[in-house]
C-alpha cells in the first residue's frame, strides 16, 4: 500500500496553504468539459505545474489548472484536467485530485466524463447518472493503492455511489428539465477504443456507457469516506453500434454542444447541497 501522505507532503502542504476554507463540494471536469469553470466566481487559481510531483496531462481539452471557486454561496473545488492511466502514469497519480480533495477536508466529490453509448436508447448528448460502475479490469491497481479494506473502508464503500448525492443530482436534472439517464459507466485501461466484439461483451453484461476514467476515482474517493457521485456525457455511441470511426474530436465537438445543459445540471446541484 502507497504511503500518498509521504508521496504528496510538498503538494498538498502548498495547496492546504493556498485554500484554507474546506470545499463544499470537489468537481472532476472530463473531455470537454473543463469550460465549466468560466462560469463560476473563480477566487483562486493553481497551474498544476506549479505543483511538485502533479503529473502533467497530455490530452487535448485537459487544461492542467486546479480551481477555487464559489457559486449560490457554495465553496467549489474544480480540477480542470485529468489524469489519465493510458498516459502512462500510476494509479495514485490518476487518483490525484481525489486524495487532495480528501486532504482539503472536502465531503463531497462529483466526478464527471466524456463516455461512449452502449445502450442503444441512449444517444450522444445525453447525461447519464452512473448508478455503479464496472472496473474490473483496474481491481489490481485499486488494491495496490487502497490495500486490505479496513472495517472503515468497508463501510464508506457501502453507500457507493452516494444515494444522498443521487438523489440531488435527479431532483436537479428534474428542476432544469433535463432527461437525466442512469446506467452502469464500464472502465477500460485505454488507450485505444473497444472493438465492436468487446463492446458486444459489456452490453450483454450489463455496461451502458464505456470511458478509460471515473471509476478508480469513484472507488477511492469511497472508500476514503466522501460522498462520491459520476455523470457521464455521452460524446458518441460505442464501436459497432455507431456506423462512425471513433475519434477525440467526435468527442470534444459533442462536449461543446452540450456545455450548456451540463452547466445547468452542475449549477443546480451545486445550489442544492
Amino acid at each position: 500500500m502507497l504511503d500518498l501522505g509521504f508521496k504528496y507532503k510538498e503538494l498538498i502542504k502548498i495547496l492546504q496553504q493556498e485554500i484554507t476554507e474546506a470545499p463544499d463540494i470537489s468537481l472532476i471536469l472530463g473531455s470537454g468539459l473543463g469550460d465549466f469553470a468560466k462560469s463560476v466566481n473563480v477566487k483562486r487559481t493553481i497551474s498544476t505545474k506549479e505543483l511538485p510531483g502533479y503529473p502533467p496531462s497530455t490530452i487535448t481539452g485537459h487544461e492542467g489548472k486546479i480551481h477555487f471557486a464559489e457559486y449560490a454561496g457554495k465553496k467549489i473545488l474544480i480540477f480542470q484536467g485529468r489524469i489519465h492511466f493510458y498516459e502512462g502514469y500510476h494509479i495514485s497519480e490518476c487518483t490525484l485530485p481525489v486524495f487532495i480533495s480528501y486532504k482539503l477536508n472536502c465531503k463531497k466529490i462529483f466526478i464527471t466524463n466524456a463516455a461512449g453509448g452502449i445502450n442503444p436508447e441512449f444517444s450522444p448528448g445525453d447525461l447519464m447518472l452512473a448508478v455503479s460502475f464496472n472496473g474490473m479490469f483496474i481491481k489490481k491497481e485499486l488494491t495496490q493503492l487502497i490495500g486490505l479494506a479496513t472495517e472503515k473502508a468497508k463501510d464508506n464503500l457501502s453507500n457507493f455511489t452516494s444515494k444522498e448525492l443521487n438523489d440531488i443530482i435527479k431532483k436537479a436534472a428534474a428542476e432544469e428539465n433535463i432527461d437525466l439517464k442512469e446506467g452502469v459507466y464500464w472502465y477500460t485501461k485505454g488507450p485505444s477504443y473497444e472493438t465492436p466484439a468487446e463492446i458486444r461483451m459489456m452490453g450483454r453484461f450489463g455496461g451502458d456507457a464505456v470511458g478509460m476514467s471515473s471509476a478508480h476515482e469513484a472507488v477511492f474517493a469511497s472508500s476514503l469516506g466522501l460522498a462520491t457521485s459520476s455523470v457521464s456525457l455521452i460524446t458518441n455511441m460505442a464501436a459497432g453500434i455507431s456506423p462512425k470511426k471513433l475519434s477525440h474530436k467526435e468527442v470534444t465537438e459533442t462536449a461543446n454542444l452540450s456545455k450548456d445543459k451540463f452547466e445547468r445540471l452542475v449549477k443546480r446541484i451545486i445550489s442544492l447541497i
